[in-house]
């Protein structure tokens, strides 16, 4: 599965911005659809996760300011992100498991995009 995510850039705090990641493949079934960041000298964190039944989770630190969604016939998940902050700076990660037409299950990882907040 490939996973090609788009969307991060240059935004001043207080601005948005919206990531996408579309899944391609020989998929069947997507699971769940993460979104994750990382950024230097902090660890991996979990910023938002969407089920296959649309039930969501956020980490405290974006609760309130990031929406994950998803287009289930795209394959496709979006992170609108409001009110960024500085600490929002990061690469972030899509990630997304689920199974191929065998039946065999997956977890693909995206290349990363950049989200830098600064004035």
């Amino acid at each position: 599965v490939q996973l090609q995510a788009s969307g991060g850039g240059l935004v001043q705090p207080g601005g948005s911005l919206r990531l996408s990641c579309a899944a391609s493949g020989s998929i069947f079934s997507i699971t769940r659809m993460n979104w994750y960041r990382l950024s230097p000298g902090k660890q991996r964190e979990l910023v938002a996760r969407i089920t296959s039944g649309g039930s969501t989770n956020y980490a405290d630190s974006v609760k309130g300011r990031f929406t994950i969604s998803r287009d289930n016939a795209k394959n496709t998940t979006y992170l609108q992100m409001n009110s960024l902050k500085p600490e929002d700076t990061a690469v972030y990660y899509c990630n997304v498991d689920g199974t191929y037409g065998s039946g065999t299950y997956f977890n693909s990882w995206g290349r990363g995009t950049q989200v830098t907040v600064s004035s």
